[in-house]
């Protein structure tokens, strides 16, 4: 599945595209117009309790965008009010007035569909902080952290809040941010890790994210994504 990157789904690096086939044929990562999807994201930083709250996504169809020289580009829109373009070969993040291209061009699943087929994507650190430093988010030093990622299972069983899925790919994201940690451990490789579980028919259902700290200078986290309903 060739595709560009997308705005990362609830900050999680998830990115979303869409392929050179039609959507329908596409059971993994479903784009056609009418689908929505719900997900339950809940999120722990450090040491403070869980925070939950909901995140919807619509599918709204193929339409031309004029910044891509009236190239048709599937769009996807959150609850939030936020847009995703997806196109073969261009994106527009939120942070950006247009869509651009990817270079070089990205991939959400990379064929073949097997064990240990492997690409590259970036992300950020999410949830990574320094607790006493201004800006305390890591992401703003590290905007573009090169992620592999890594198709690790092809039929999983998935239990999440919209039921059960069988038959579901898994792919894990693994990254590296090298940032000064303590004065004791000095400069460290923190570990970014994603797994994310697509279903065919319905497409993401899980995303896990793991940002470890292990330092007395930063604090991480965790955040779960989970489809709550989808149609």
């Amino acid at each position: 599945m060739k595709a560009s990157s997308a705005v990362a789904l609830a900050a999680l690096g998830a990115a979303l595209a869409a392929c050179q086939r039609p959507p329908a044929a596409d059971a993994l990562f479903p784009l056609a117009a009418g689908h929505r999807w719900t997900y339950r994201v809940t999120t722990r930083l450090g040491d403070e309790a869980s925070e939950r709250e909901t995140l919807t996504l619509r599918s709204l169809g193929n339409e031309s965008v004029p910044a891509l020289g009236d190239a048709a580009a599937w769009h996807r829109r959150s609850d939030s009010g936020i847009d995703y373009w997806l196109h073969a070969d261009a994106s527009k993040s939120d942070l950006e007035p247009e869509p651009v291209p990817d270079k070089p061009p990205r991939y959400v699943l990379k064929a073949p569909y097997a064990v240990g087929t492997q690409w590259q994507a970036s992300t950020t650190a999410y949830l990574l902080m320094r607790r006493n430093e201004f800006p305390r988010e890591i992401r703003y030093s590290h905007p573009s952290v090169p992620m592999t990622y890594q198709i690790e299972a092809l039929a999983e069983s998935v239990e999440v809040p919209a039921g059960h899925f069988d038959k579901c790919l898994r792919v894990r994201g693994s990254a590296s941010v090298r940032i000064y940690a303590d004065p004791a451990s000095g400069w460290r490789d923190m570990p970014l890790t994603t797994l994310e579980w697509y279903c065919p028919e319905v497409g993401l259902v899980r995303v896990e994210r793991s940002e470890p700290a292990g330092s007395s200078f930063l604090t991480g986290g965790t955040r779960t994504l989970e489809l709550e309903s989808w149609q």
